[in-house]
């Protein structure tokens, strides 16, 4: 895959060893643990067996997965964003995060815009998926913003809560 890019953002492949320090951050976030869910890694080597094993998969499985969000102007780390395959899901989801750092200055936003394009444009998906958990406002906002439909409340296998349930239109009913 080709980086994404947008206005102030780059989008490209997650490695293991470029990527495990700053997605270890990622994934020890409070706003990730709290909107997210604890994936229980705790050190740079469980970083990049967790790129292994769920980012790689992704790719060699579906032809996609999250991507690596760079700032343009810096290079900066921010977060990650891009489609996954979800058991209980009838297409890829779109999800996105960044760092509590970067949070309320679009970043967001911006790459969920960005993989939504990609995946609409190069990848030719038109049924997309977006789950937020039930408190997270601010990204049920970035996916009604991307076209998608609220489609309520479900319980996705393996999933300790609820979640909120987006669809682009026309998408098939879970």
């Amino acid at each position: 895959m080709h980086p994404i890019h947008s206005e102030r953002l780059r989008l490209r492949r997650i490695e293991p060893d470029r990527d495990a320090a700053p997605m270890l951050a990622l994934l020890n976030d409070p706003g990730f643990l709290r909107f997210i869910g604890d994936r229980d890694v705790r050190s740079e080597s469980q970083a990049r067996e967790y790129i292994a094993l769920r980012v790689l998969h992704s790719y060699a499985l579906n032809g996609f997965g999250m991507y690596a969000i760079e700032r343009l102007s810096d290079g900066a780390w921010l977060g990650n964003a891009g489609l996954v395959r979800r058991d209980g899901l009838p297409g890829p989801d779109i999800g996105y995060a960044v760092l509590s750092e970067f949070a309320g200055q679009g970043y967001a936003g911006e790459a969920a815009r960005a993989v939504f394009a990609h995946a609409r444009g190069a990848l030719g998906l038109h049924d997309l998926y977006g789950i937020t958990d039930l408190d997270n406002v601010v990204s049920g906002k970035i996916l009604l913003g991307l076209g998608m439909q609220e489609r309520g409340v479900i319980q996705l296998p393996g999933v300790d809560s609820a979640s909120r349930l987006y669809a682009t239109p026309g998408a098939a009913q879970v």
